[in-house]
């Protein structure tokens, strides 16, 4: 339970939290059972990073994050689970599969060494003071389908096996980003698939972005290309995620961990006159003319090709200019818009769907179930939990009937936020066109009862047309 007021709860949180003050007043160890849930209601949404090895998780966190404090480099430390907290003072606890925590000393912020054999450790919990994750939580996973079974056995174990150690902090996720090089394939495909959400709290991500296709010397500009090939991307794999975002980590880590200077400004602006054949030839020679080897090194290390060669231009206004290039080519931005909008509403829906679960199993195991039962039922009734109840109907459908010609519209319920869009309409839609439509999938919808249906599918089906019914009499007022 919620310890004090905010007023800016959202209804569905809110209306949760009384259902669980309800259950702590009947005592006992019902109080430590809503206790319990209240915990989990009441922390940030939780955000799983996955993806194969070197896909740029890490890299990515950082850039979220605003510092370097997820280890990127090659180590034990990318072999295990790490969850990144707002929290003070700012440390890394290793938890072991025994359930034992022990800190580990960071060194300029990021965690070298666990302490313990990779095979020993559930999972990491990372501590530190920063607003960009206050109302987030990040999960940061192994590499998946690795060289090293090791690698993809920890991701598994944390995110889909159950360990009850590591369930209690990082299973239980409510959204997904998963990252990858091109189109996913079928392993990873199987992978995401596991991990039971939805593709409305899936976000796919186009790594490396900046190294697109041909490349940054190539003739194609590589940020262009894969913009549009995300494009592509979302069409097939639609069942997997709504949305495709291109990004070049590499560009968003430096930009907003204040790696860009004016000193690096300054190296990279000499470059600016030359042409672009030129340029080229000093990013690739072993003895640039222009600038010294460790000053080139410097500039490919925090920029890459791209960013030396498309920023050089920018980069004589100052760093404060190439820093703001920066981050409208990487796609951060875009990204960030995604997670803090759909996303993390989605993600509410997810975890309000498992607070009903949890009152299933503590009423089916309870001797006091009747009054759980009732106190879940009255939750589950409530106006705030329509959308988590529809919500809970598309995950089903999903899973069960993954053709089901109920998607489009369970989408469009979900998604929309306007009576015209939630009927699949534009939101220009008239009334008396809204109410049309409301009348027609009314229609579409009884006669689907007549067929046979998965059980599934007439639950979503149920919940439709009790929506549909409820938009169609708001408008009629």
């Amino acid at each position: 339970m919620n310890p004090g007021t905010n007023p800016q709860v959202d209804p569905i949180t809110a209306t949760i939290d009384e259902a669980l003050r309800a259950l702590a007043s009947h005592g006992g160890d019902l109080l430590d059972e809503a206790n319990r849930l209240g915990t989990i209601l009441w922390s940030p949404p939780r955000v799983v990073i996955a993806g194969r090895l070197k896909a740029g998780k890490s890299t990515l966190v950082n850039a979220l994050v605003g510092q370097r404090i997820a280890a990127t480099a090659a180590g034990e430390c990318t072999n295990a689970v790490s969850v990144f907290h707002n929290g003070q003072p700012a440390r890394a606890e290793v938890v072991g599969l025994d359930g034992q925590r022990h800190r580990q000393p960071l060194e300029h912020g990021v965690l070298m060494e666990l302490g313990r054999p990779v095979n020993e450790v559930a999972y990491v919990d990372r501590f530190l003071p920063s607003a960009a994750i206050q109302n987030i939580t990040l999960i940061d996973t192994p590499g998946i389908a690795t060289l090293t079974v090791e690698n993809q056995q920890a991701t598994q174990r944390a995110l889909i096996d159950g360990y009850d150690q590591t369930r209690n902090a990082s299973v239980d996720a409510d959204a997904a980003i998963f990252l990858f090089d091109s189109s996913p394939r079928t392993d990873e495909r199987d992978f995401i698939a596991q991990l039971g959400f939805t593709p409305l709290n899936t976000i796919g991500v186009l790594a490396r972005a900046d190294g697109f296709g041909e490349g940054a010397l190539g003739a194609r500009d590589p940020l262009e290309h894969a913009q549009a090939y995300s494009r592509v991307l979302e069409g097939r794999i639609a069942s997997l995620t709504k949305h495709v975002f291109p990004l070049s980590g590499l560009l968003a880590e430096s930009a907003r961990t204040g790696q860009v200077t004016e000193h690096l400004a300054r190296l990279v602006s000499g470059l600016s006159s030359l042409p672009r054949e030129d340029l080229i030839e000093e990013l690739e020679n072993d003895t640039p003319r222009h600038m010294t080897v460790e000053a080139r090194d410097l500039a490919l290390d925090l920029l890459g090709e791209y960013g030396v060669l498309h920023g050089a231009g920018v980069a004589a206004q100052g760093a404060v200019a190439l820093n703001d290039w920066l981050q409208r080519c990487s796609g951060i931005q875009h990204l960030e818009n995604a997670i803090y909008g759909q996303l993390l509403r989605f993600a509410t829906y997810q975890r309000a769907n498992r607070m009903l679960r949890e009152l299933d199993t503590l009423a089916y195991n309870h001797p006091s179930f009747n009054q759980i039962r009732h106190i879940r039922d009255t939750l589950a009734a409530q106006p705030a939990m329509a959308q988590v109840l529809l919500f809970n109907s598309y995950r089903g459908v999903l899973q069960n009937s993954s053709k089901s010609r109920l998607i489009p519209v369970l989408e469009s319920m979900l998604m929309g936020s306007t009576p015209q869009e939630w009927l699949g309409l534009a939101p220009d839609a008239t009334i008396t066109t809204t109410l049309e439509r409301g009348k027609y999938l009314l229609g579409e919808l009884q006669q689907l009862g007549l067929v046979n249906l998965s059980a599934a599918e007439d639950d979503a089906r149920m919940h439709l047309i009790f929506t549909i019914q409820t938009i169609m009499r708001s408008l009629q007022h």
